[in-house]
């Protein structure tokens, strides 16, 4: 049996997001410091199923242009966001200023083939892996919206500023999807 060929390559993403956490981003309207991070649990929850929906749509595999990711691949990715961030929480949560395990989407997005994954799959993971870090938030304690974490190119994080760079991720690609 052969591998399908790869679909055509995406222009990696580089620039340092974070900026997201000081200013509205203009692109999909959310503003990050505004988030209420003890409401985050909720809004994953409420936003899951429009993921959930999107991903069932016949043209979930279809890119839009062939340089720009398919609802599938976004989809698969904020799965994988869902994942990573409730790790990165985790260990917020249990360690003194932990340094995150590098995380390159790009490269996990290739190796993981997102574009030839089964988007209904990827919707039950997506909404599992959504209850699973919608509970971690929820049970922040009130002491520990202050922990920190770093990433190793230096971004510094508090439990809080971590929620809401994570919810904007969430609430970007929903805009990027259409949904």
């Amino acid at each position: 049996m052969t591998t399908p060929a790869a679909a055509p390559a995406i222009e990696p993403d580089e620039k340092d997001w974070t900026w997201v956490l000081r200013e509205r981003c203009p692109e999909c309207g959310f503003t990050a410091a505004d988030a209420d991070t003890t409401a985050i649990g909720g809004t994953v929850r409420d936003l899951a199923p429009r993921w959930v929906s999107a991903l069932h749509r016949t043209d979930a595999r279809e890119r839009p242009e062939p340089t720009t990711w398919s609802t599938l691949e976004y989809g698969a990715h904020v799965r994988d966001v869902f994942r990573v961030f409730d790790g990165r929480l985790a260990l917020m949560l249990a360690e003194d200023d932990p340094l995150f395990e590098n995380w390159d989407q790009d490269a996990t997005a290739l190796a993981d083939r997102y574009d030839l994954q089964d988007p209904t799959v990827v919707a039950d993971e997506l909404a599992d892996a959504a209850d699973a870090i919608a509970d971690r938030f929820d049970s922040v304690a009130d002491d520990a919206w202050e922990r920190t974490g770093r990433r190793s190119n230096g971004s510094e994080f508090t439990v809080t500023t971590l929620g809401q760079y994570f919810l904007h991720d969430v609430v970007h690609h929903l805009h990027d999807v259409h949904a």
